[in-house]
């Protein structure tokens, strides 16, 4: 898929990550890039077109399709992350988890599925995580969720083969995202733009899966062998 010329739309495109997709495809040259978020207000980039959008209502995803019709390019990367186990955490916030990582996506790809064929095809980009494939005690109802979504991601890859469409999956590890900062400051992490740039590479060569890290390959690495959790690596300090 060639990104310039093309019409992008990015979720939570307010901050860390989903800004970073929108500037970066501006400076690609995509000639529309619609930029996401529930508090459109927080928006701050020039060059993007910003529409309200909350993955988890379903008239807001439908709104968000009826005015951006010429989508060639869907990045999902609204996400939440509240630090929750499953067996003692807050039952209500394992449930948003996965209403905003699972449910918010496939509410996406369902309503953005006709636009994309419409428009030849396209392509369609979740942002994942190594968490896809590994447990993390401490924030296990984001690993649930993300597996989940990665298992999504899969099967819609196949159900829109027929209409041109490619579906691509980014996995990644620790990244300096504001949350991220804010609750892991000594960990090692990426640079999130780095992150960002792998990720739009691999949809320019029509990869299906974008690795985008170490952490992302020892984990798929990993799947051979016994079930295991993700440790946090901390920067050393002498």
């Amino acid at each position: 898929m060639h990104l310039r010329g093309s019409t992008a739309l990015v979720t939570g495109a307010n901050r860390d990550l989903g800004r970073d997709f929108a500037r970066e495809l501006v400076k690609r040259g995509a000639a529309k890039v619609y930029a996401t978020a529930r508090r459109p207000e927080l928006v701050d980039l020039p060059g993007v077109e910003v529409l309200p959008l909350d993955v988890t209502a379903p008239a807001s995803v439908a709104a968000a399709a009826a005015a951006a019709g010429d989508v060639t390019l869907l990045v999902n990367n609204a996400g939440v992350s509240y630090g929750v186990n499953l067996v003692d955490g807050d039952l209500d916030k394992i449930r948003a988890t996965l209403d905003v990582h699972v449910y918010g996506t496939l509410a996406m790809i369902r309503a953005f599925a006709p636009v994309l064929g419409g428009n030849g095809g396209g392509a369609i980009l979740n942002v994942l995580s190594n968490l896809s494939w590994l447990s993390y005690d401490g924030n296990n109802a984001y690993a649930v969720a993300k597996s989940a979504e990665w298992s999504l991601t899969n099967g819609v890859r196949l159900e829109l083969a027929g209409q041109g469409t490619l579906v691509s999956g980014l996995v990644f590890g620790p990244t300096a995202t504001e949350t991220m900062r804010t609750h892991a400051s000594d960990a090692v992490m990426n640079d999130p733009v780095d992150i960002v740039r792998t990720a739009l590479d691999g949809i320019e060569a029509g990869a299906t899966e974008i690795i985008a890290d170490r952490f992302g390959a020892e984990a798929k690495a990993a799947l051979s062998g016994p079930p295991r959790g993700f440790v946090l690596e901390t920067v050393s300090h002498g």
